[in-house]
């Protein structure tokens, strides 16, 4: 099969089939490529045929002019220029090549139609344009057939391995086995398989088949059977699987779930499938097709159907690749179970979709010795892996020091951490002893994710290792704000850092009436990207309880320090005691770590109180000890410890026997669950006598209630200040506009900015040296909000004059009034135009008028500095006047992009040194913008985005 990579290597481009110069793809390419180097100061994916210059490469109008300079020096041509400024995409650029004239000669009128080309897909080891998980094999068998895509290692056996060709011709024979069982398209089929090739084969072969897959987990535990069986049949119930795909050893279990399943067709195993044969009937799949049914772990209650498109599934492998810079030189090691999103999605469809070898364990042989994990690691020379915090805690804390004799651990580069809260001590403790078997502490990764986003939402920056913020415990649970403290106060509460958003996604905070909090308050985690579910399958209530205008809730709570996000606790784990709110994983943690408790086994929830309207605050922690002594004395430890983690006495504190404490399949604690046992009086308990705490809670919940509804009167009330003061300066600033003289105008403007923000009583701090007095300048400042203009308008001198978006003109008064005021109107969208408004701005600099640009070009909600735009700096460097980096911190808290709820936050203005161009070409221009975003994103506090 001849794939559209070869045929556009090997075919002629279409500047050749136009008889214009000889310009392959890849010399185009090559150029683009060599100009985003520049632009984006490191490595990027190459760009294809079919990218948007603009959206998708950055370049803006001045960057397509200098493309445009290098494209006629490469190629010896003249560009017609209207071909040039109408060009979208590489592909039109192909077109004005072949369009174009040798220099020297009357340049050619645009064709009217060019040749098709066929697509270029990207690097020869990414399928950038795949559509489908079914493009992606594909794409894989085609280019690498022979090459080994999973090793799968069993025990005593010899491991199995599996190349993407294998792959493809096994799934495509389970496709034509499904459709010859009578699966139609859309239809869903269970897969309860433990880790094995038939898993992926069976996975793919439904994709194939036209039908949608719903991996569910094979009874694991004999004491929990019916508890797992009534959760799977509620899972095939609400799937309306018509087929059950299972093994031979968990075929007894499968057949007990076939009779409450009512449209179950039949329970089969895969070698049952393999031997019905049939010829396979390829079936249209697109991006918008369902690829997965992921139903969460129900570690808050029943399981729900997460609906995952390709679309979805593959905007989350890409962002996380990209996270970790994975590709077909990584070797990932995973024992995490397919069944489970991380297992599926992280580790094998990630790696499948990134070339990445991937070696596959049962979770059992991680179960049953947890040392095999190293041993894999450092045998196959591991570069990426993932578990839950509890499985690096086992190891830093469990394994005996004879089974790590001889790992080397140096080879790992990313060990992502998530799926569960992470706990910094597990990360020290981690770190500490594998530190002497090469490990790189730089290589932990604490991530966050969820169902409803594919698997993964943020990720640090690879390779700087954990990041953990030491907070007052006391008021987080009393007013809700994560504030900075000592690691050895008492009241420390050590929250790790889970990194920024991936590339396309967006989060927020906000707090229990939708309102966005500022950095450092706590409240409902919040999300948006391509990743993100449509919704749950038939589960019209709990989807519309999911969304928020277009946000998604995750039902975790947490807060957000520049633009990374710190998980406190889940909604509903969260306890309201008389006022406060606690989270239970810290008091889990430190009754884990005692003597004669099982570690990891330790439930924290709250209970409907009968006698108050709190809820009471119950421990369940399993354990073996029998002795009544010794049973007292863990309970009044576990006392002790629950009024040192919590600032509360536990009201019930319930020892019970293993196994006793709910988890889902992937080890996280169902405290829900938990809970209904514990209301059922299923569980033992102790009742312990809470009168003398009584009086004190009840008057913090009163003042709770007293409290909250005058923050929110406060916050209204500030708002509606806020806004009339600035319809107050509005209409002075338009009577201002009306003075003669344009000097007189720039000083009432800046009266009128200060006199606002003063009337406001925002507290604002300016930093540096804002006189600007001798010489010209071209002023640069980050831009998070539109209340930058007010705060730089009151800052700086009085003639500085901004540069805007030739958008803002669209509207004639507003257009008048900005003129008046000395603005500078710059077009965006047509390329000709940009180049003259920039001249236009040269030739005001070289006369000494002090321009104030924001080279982000635009703003939005979500923190983080964007590339910067090329204006300002080419500018600068041509009229040889220095650039004044600005960073503004603390404008978006106030009043955030889509927002009209402004908060009272402190403002800070940092003036940093003026830089200077060294020469006015344009890397010249590059260092130089490269130099002032470096200074502007140490001053901003917030993440400094890539290209």
């Amino acid at each position: 099969m001849v794939s559209a990579m070869d045929q556009v290597s090997d075919a002629p481009s279409i500047a050749q089939a136009a008889m214009g110069p000889a310009v392959t793809t890849a010399q185009l390419m090559a150029v683009i490529q060599a100009l985003l180097r520049e632009l984006r100061g490191g490595d990027a994916p190459p760009p294809t045929l079919d990218d948007d210059l603009e959206r998708a490469l950055g370049i803006d109008s001045l960057a397509r002019m200098e493309l445009m300079l290098r494209l006629e020096q490469a190629f010896d041509v003249r560009i017609f220029e209207g071909a040039m400024q109408a060009a979208q995409t590489p592909r039109d650029l192909l077109r004005a090549l072949a369009a174009a004239s040798p220099r020297g000669a009357a340049p050619r009128a645009a064709p009217e139609a060019a040749v098709a080309t066929p697509p270029l897909l990207g690097a020869a080891d990414f399928p950038y344009q795949a559509q489908t998980l079914l493009d992606v094999l594909q794409w894989h068998a085609d280019r690498a057939g022979a090459r080994r895509h999973v090793t799968l290692l069993r025990d005593e056996q010899a491991p199995q391995s599996l190349s993407h060709a294998e792959l493809l011709e096994r799934a495509r024979a389970m496709a034509a086995a499904l459709q010859r069982s009578g699966l139609a398209p859309d239809e869903t089929v269970a897969l309860m398989l433990p880790t094995s090739l038939a898993f992926l084969e069976c996975f793919m072969g439904i994709l194939l088949a036209g039908g949608v897959p719903v991996p569910i987990y094979p009874p694991f535990r004999a004491s929990q059977i019916e508890d797992h069986l009534r959760r799977q049949a509620h899972i095939l119930a609400n799937a309306r699987a018509v087929l059950l795909i299972s093994d031979e050893q968990a075929l007894p279990a499968a057949r007990i779930l076939h009779a409450g399943a009512p449209d179950l067709r039949a329970v089969v195993t895969a070698d049952k499938l393999r031997a019905l044969g049939g010829r396979w009937q390829p079936v249209t799949r697109d991006r918008r097709d369902t690829a997965l049914i992921q139903y969460t772990s129900g570690s808050t209650g029943q399981p729900k159907g997460v609906v995952l498109t390709h679309a979805n599934l593959l905007a989350n492998i890409r962002g996380m690749g990209q996270a970790v810079k994975a590709g077909p030189n990584d070797v990932f090691v995973s024992w995490l179970p397919l069944y489970h999103d991380m297992g599926l999605i992280g580790a094998w469809l990630g790696s499948l979709y990134h070339s990445v070898s991937l070696v596959l364990m049962p979770p059992q042989a991680f179960l049953g010795r947890p040392s095999r994990w190293l041993r894999a690691i450092s045998e196959h020379r591991a570069t990426l892996t993932g578990a839950p915090n509890f499985a690096y805690e086992i190891l830093a804390t469990k394994v005996p020091d004879d089974e790590l004799q001889g790992l080397d651990l140096s080879c790992l580069r990313a060990a992502m951490n998530g799926s569960e809260p992470v706990h910094a001590a597990t990360l020290a403790l981690f770190g500490e002893r594998f530190g002497g078997y090469g490990f790189d502490g730089r290589a932990m990764m604490p991530v966050y994710g969820l169902a409803e986003c594919g698997v993964g939402l943020t990720f640090p920056p690879l390779g700087r290792g954990p990041k953990v913020d030491v907070i007052d415990r006391q008021v987080l649970h009393d007013e809700r704000r994560a504030e900075p403290v000592d690691a050895g106060q008492p009241t420390a509460m050590h929250i790790v850092c889970c990194g920024l958003p991936l590339p396309g996604h967006e989060l927020r905070v906000v707090d229990e009436h939708g309102a966005e909090m500022p950095d450092r308050h706590e409240g409902r985690i919040e999300f948006r990207g391509p990743s993100a579910t449509a919704g749950y399958f038939r589960n019209a209530e709990r989807t519309k309880a999911l969304f928020d205008g277009d946000w998604l809730d995750s039902g975790d709570v947490g807060y957000v320090v520049a633009g990374e996000i710190h998980l406190t606790s889940r909604v509903k784990d969260l306890i309201i005691r008389g006022g406060h709110n606690i989270h239970p994983y810290d008091l889990e943690e430190v009754v884990g770590a005692l003597p004669g408790i099982r570690r990891g086994c330790v439930a924290v929830f709250g209970a409907t109180d009968p006698h108050s309207r709190s809820e009471r605050v119950v421990v369940l922690a399993e354990t073996r000890l029998e002795e009544p002594g010794a049973r007292a004395a863990l309970r009044e430890r576990i006392a002790q410890l629950s009024i040192e983690a919590l600032g509360l006495p536990a009201d019930d504190i319930v020892l019970a026997p293993p196994h006793a404490v709910l988890k889902t399949s992937s080890g996280k604690i169902r405290r829900s669950a938990c809970r209904s046992l514990y209301e059922q009086r299923r569980l033992g308990q102790v009742q312990r006598s809470v009168a003398w705490q009584l009086a004190r809670l009840w008057l913090d919940a009163a003042r709770r209630r007293v409290r909250d509804p005058l923050q929110r009167v406060g916050s209204a009330l500030f708002a509606a200040w806020l806004w009339t003061v600035f319809g107050v300066a509005a209409a002075i600033g338009a009577a201002a506009a009306l003075l003669p003289h344009r000097g007189l105008r720039k000083q009432a403007a800046r009266a009128i900015a200060r006199a606002g923000l003063q009337a406001c009583g925002l507290p604002l701090r300016v930093e540096g040296d804002t006189s600007l007095r001798s010489g010209s300048w071209i002023v640069v400042s980050n831009h998070a909000s539109y209340l930058d203009w007010l705060v730089l308008t009151a800052v700086l001198p009085a003639p500085a004059c901004f540069v805007a978006k030739q958008e803002l003109a669209r509207s004639a008064p507003l257009k008048w009034l900005l003129l008046r005021m000395g603005v500078h109107f710059v077009t965006r969208d047509d390329a000709h135009a940009s180049v003259e408004d920039a001249k236009g701005l040269v030739q005001a600099a070289k006369v000494g008028e002090m321009l104030v640009y924001f080279p982000e070009g635009t703003l939005t909600r979500a923190p983080g500095l964007r590339p910067f735009h090329m204006g300002a700096f080419i500018a600068a460097a041509q009229a040889g006047v220095r650039v004044v980096p600005v960073s503004l911190r603390g404008t978006r808290s106030v009043l955030r992009d889509g927002s009209w709820w402004p908060r009272r936050e402190p403002v800070v203005v940092q003036v940093h040194a003026p830089l200077s161009a060294e020469g006015n070409s344009w890397s010249d221009s590059v260092r130089l913008r490269d130099r002032a975003r470096e200074r502007i994103a140490e001053g901003c506090g917030e993440p400094v985005l890539a290209e």
